[in-house]
């Protein structure tokens, strides 16, 4: 009996331990989510349905092949799509661009709005072959829509099309109404001027305890001012986008040192008005700087309309007759000018925006004015040195020159005229466009005429390009023996020296003890 009873307490000793064994073995993995019983029984089921030559040697194989095998139907080569994507994100925005408006106000936009017919103007740049497609053309005139009924503009119309690297610039021309116009934030650079003169105080206070070192005496040059908003480059506002639909963005004015910065640097537009400029010599400002320059510069080469469509104002010839006149208006007398003669002629265009000077603006202004006499602490005048003599005023072409006076480049002609049929010259339009400004055109058709620039917004360069060289280095100081600094002498080079010193300083003495004793004698 008690070894019955011994032998039934060692059984279910066993089965308890087999029992806490299999609950182990049935544990899950917190990874894959498996548990070793159900892997083991998968891989001796394996074995016994391959039974493979050495088992032993490729069991860790098949384990690897077994737990593959339960992830295959987990497994997707699809990819997440984003929750929602630039395009859907696009359209979104531009969905409020096709919302409708009430008629009674539809009709009173109709009437009193500065918005171009964009429609029209897009029929005519499909003849010229410039056009950017009817539904974007659309979508850009509903833009525009928007633009004018969220600012107080005069006019507005689509200037063109600014190509980037990343995105692209949609450009509008637009005129504020008189009073209306926005005045710039100009950066508050009263605290820095405070600081900096405490620092150039602080810097005296300690030069004054130190030795007194030179000061230099070097002037810049004046600035030339930018010309005020409403005349010359400043006479209109430009708002960029990047797509139909986006926010607007007002560029700032143009200075005349971004204009000459931009003539002397070539570069592409990312499509991000915040981008540096890093070029040499360096640019005065940020990408949305130079797209301002470049506009300018562009709408002063190319922006032209048929010979007597403006005319000039009676007043200002009768008030200044011998002024460069700056303004114009429309002929109401305009009759239009055969389709044919204006794409014979060139004589037949004419500028109707200001020529830019060197001098970074459209009207002179003269830097050299001389200032008052100043007094020093005794109530004198100070010497002042001469001052050089006023320097010639530049004078550009006057508005309305014919494009038959441009100048030629690299023996091409500045300007292509021609038509857009000659099969159909009846309902043909005259077609011109720039050489200067590659993506520059315009058309003329009766009494309408349209500009247009579509492009990467550089200038033609010839058949080579070479950026601007750094200036030759300054010389820094004379050579002389009063400034060169003299090398050590050796230990021979000073004995030497020093037996000189010697030997001459006794001949010396020998030539003043006979001098003294011929004085002796003679007494």
């Amino acid at each position: 009996m008690e070894t019955q009873q011994a032998d039934q307490e060692m059984d279910n000793q066993k089965q308890q331990a087999a029992t806490s064994f299999k609950a182990f073995m049935l544990k899950s993995s917190t990874k894959s989510n498996l548990n070793l019983y159900d892997h083991l029984a998968r891989l001796l089921t394996k074995v016994m349905d391959e039974r493979p030559q050495n088992a032993v040697d490729v069991i860790e194989d098949l384990s690897f092949r077994v737990k593959r095998e339960l992830l295959v139907d987990f497994q997707s080569t699809l990819r997440d799509l984003p929750l929602s994507t630039a395009a859907q994100l696009l359209a979104e925005q531009q969905r409020l661009l096709f919302a409708q408006v009430d008629e009674g106000e539809q009709d009173d936009e109709l009437i009193e709005s500065p918005l171009p017919n964009v429609n029209e103007i897009s029929y005519y740049l499909e003849q010229a072959g410039v056009a950017l497609g009817r539904e974007e053309m659309q979508r850009i005139f509903l833009a525009l829509k928007q633009l004018v009924e969220s600012q107080p503009l005069q006019r507005c119309r689509l200037w063109g099309k600014i190509l980037g690297t990343e995105s692209n610039y949609i450009v509008a021309e637009a005129e504020y109404r008189e009073g209306e116009e926005e005045e710039e934030q100009s950066p508050e650079e009263a605290p820095k001027d405070e600081e900096r003169d405490a620092d150039v105080d602080d810097e005296k206070e300690g030069a004054e305890e130190a030795d007194a070192l030179p000061q230099s005496t070097y002037k810049p040059p004046p600035a030339v001012p930018k010309e005020a908003n409403g005349s010359g480059v400043n006479k209109y506002v430009y708002y960029v986008c990047k797509e139909p639909g986006l926010p607007w963005v007002k560029l700032p004015s143009v200075t005349p040192a971004q204009i000459n910065g931009s003539r002397q640097i070539r570069k592409f537009f990312t499509g991000r008005l915040d981008s540096p400029i890093s070029s040499y010599p360096p640019f005065p400002g940020h990408e949305a700087n130079y797209l301002r320059a470049q506009i300018a510069r562009i709408s002063a080469g190319t922006q032209v309309s048929p010979q007597g469509f403006y005319q000039f104002r009676e007043e200002e010839e009768e008030d200044e007759p011998d002024a460069p006149r700056d303004s114009y208006e429309q002929n109401p007398d305009f009759e239009g000018a055969p389709i044919s003669k204006m794409a014979e002629s060139l004589s037949n265009w004419v500028h109707h925006v200001q020529h830019i000077l060197k001098q970074g603006r459209c009207t002179w202004v003269n830097l050299a004015t001389k200032p008052e006499e100043e007094l020093d602490e005794e109530g004198e005048v100070e010497e002042k040195e001469e001052e050089p003599d006023e320097p010639e005023p530049e004078v550009g072409p006057p508005l309305l020159t014919p494009l038959s006076e441009d100048e030629e480049i690299l023996s091409t002609p500045p300007w292509t005229a021609k038509m857009s049929s000659t099969l159909t010259s009846q309902y043909a339009v005259s077609i011109l466009r720039s050489n200067l400004w590659p993506g520059a055109h315009a058309y003329a058709c009766g009494k309408k005429f349209e500009n247009i620039y579509v492009g990467w917004g550089l200038k033609f360069a010839g058949q080579w390009y070479m950026p601007s060289l750094p200036p030759a280095p300054q010389s820094e100081y004379p050579s002389g023996p009063e400034i060169t600094e003299a090398l050590d002498p050796s230990l021979e080079e000073e004995q030497a020296l020093k037996a000189a010193q010697e030997q001459q300083k006794a001949a010396q003495e020998d030539l003043e003890s006979l001098e003294g004793e011929e004085e002796d004698e003679d007494d």
